[in-house]
């Protein structure tokens, strides 16, 4: 596969419940090149009793790479928690140890485009070297491609940047369309995560549920992964990652190694299709 775009897995398709070494072969012997690690699993992992050197050998062992590293959110707040200022610098501590060059942001509260954009300033400067990845997500205060593009150009710096999500692009009732992306520079953005949605959605009210518990497989609901690859590679974008995030209790349900080779299996036939070339 190509080095260019590491094709890779999202802790949370591999949820909470396993080790780390276990994670990692799971997602090496079903063919992904890298994980996406959370905050959340690397503290899992220390408390497994494992240092970072530890970390560092498991992969080096298994042939695997740390690819992104997510997820710092309540960014704009104005009185930022200890507890959120400590689990931002955990981020900044990951991408050092695994040389990563991005950190995934969500934004849940619901703010101004000025005043997010000069929170988002601010938190990129802390960022220095690494770039924010703002991921839009209908259920949050940055809900679709708009206003995610309005927040980062108004910000003004170099490391911030969008990723892209299937699920929540489909969900956020953006037609898979280059029209939706036409004022945004491909260099814009910095990965994309691809997966696939039931066709009919949760109510509004539970729209985060259905995010974190039903996702489906790429190319395995209403057949969205595929067009929505193709209009990336269109584009021109050029991702660090094409990540795999699949959040879904029924397919973790049939266990680790099930969860890793099903969502690899049906990405390959949707990459075959729609972007060949990241195949060779």
């Amino acid at each position: 596969m190509s080095k260019k775009f590491p094709i890779t897995i999202s802790s949370w398709t591999l949820g909470d419940q396993c080790k780390f070494e276990d994670r990692v072969i799971a997602a090496k012997n079903a063919g992904y090149e890298g994980i996406g690690l959370r905050a959340e699993t690397y503290v899992d992992a220390l408390n497994e009793g494992l240092f970072d050197k530890d970390i560092l050998a498991i992969l080096d062992k298994h042939g695997m790479k740390v690819t992104e590293v997510e997820y710092i959110v309540q960014w704009a707040e104005e009185h930022r928690s200890y507890e959120q200022k400590y689990k931002e610098q955990l981020c900044f501590h990951m991408c050092e140890l695994f040389d990563v060059k991005q950190i995934n942001c969500g934004l849940m509260e619901n703010y101004s485009v000025e005043y997010t954009a000069q929170k988002l300033r601010e938190l990129c400067q802390r960022a220095g070297k690494y770039i924010i990845g703002v991921e839009p997500m209908p259920y949050s205060g940055i809900p679709d491609m708009k206003k995610g593009w309005a927040v980062v150009k108004a910000a003004d710096c170099e490391n911030a940047k969008l990723i892209m999500d299937t699920w929540h692009w489909v969900r956020a009732n953006q037609p898979v369309d280059l029209s939706v992306i036409e004022d945004i520079p491909a260099d814009k953005i910095v990965s994309i995560q691809i997966n696939d949605v039931w066709e009919r959605p949760y109510a509004t009210t539970i729209l985060r549920d259905e995010s974190m518990h039903d996702r489906l497989a790429p190319g395995t609901g209403i057949g969205c992964t595929a067009a929505f690859v193709k209009m990336v590679k269109e584009k021109g974008i050029k991702p660090n990652a094409i990540g795999v995030e699949v959040i879904s209790d029924a397919i973790l349900a049939k266990g680790l190694e099930y969860a890793a080779n099903h969502t690899y299996e049906n990405t390959k036939k949707v990459l075959e299709e729609a972007w060949p070339e990241v195949l060779q």
